[in-house]
């Protein structure tokens, strides 16, 4: 493939979580996951994104009454390598954290179309 074989598509993502929807097709988040993980990452706080203050922070704007009920979200999204284990405690998975320009993503396929 040439340089000049790509296609450009510029998307706006005006909210994590609409830029988080963006690469949900590599992570395969369900939409309650998504959500969770949106808010965990808009309230933060602290080092650790799942720490005691960041899940009632989340949980209070979800109105999910009991915090700890975010603990089952924080091990789906841990499995599917959205949230990566720290020496403090988890963290966004890099891929998940937008840069000052954004983010370019390409995608090489090999299948044949006529």
């Amino acid at each position: 493939m040439e340089q000049t074989d790509y296609k450009k598509i510029t998307i706006n993502a005006t909210s994590v979580l609409k830029f988080l929807q963006v690469f949900n097709g590599v992570f395969n988040l369900t939409d309650n996951e998504l959500k969770v993980l949106s808010e965990l990452i808009t309230c933060r706080e602290t080092v650790n994104l799942c720490s005691s203050a960041n899940k009632k922070k989340a949980a209070e704007v979800l109105e999910i009454k009991d915090f700890n009920t975010l603990n089952n979200y924080v091990k789906r999204l841990k499995d599917k390598k959205a949230i990566i284990p720290t020496k403090n405690g988890y963290d966004v998975n890099p891929m998940l954290v937008p840069g000052k320009e954004g983010v370019m993503l390409y995608i090489k396929t090999n299948v044949n179309s006529k």
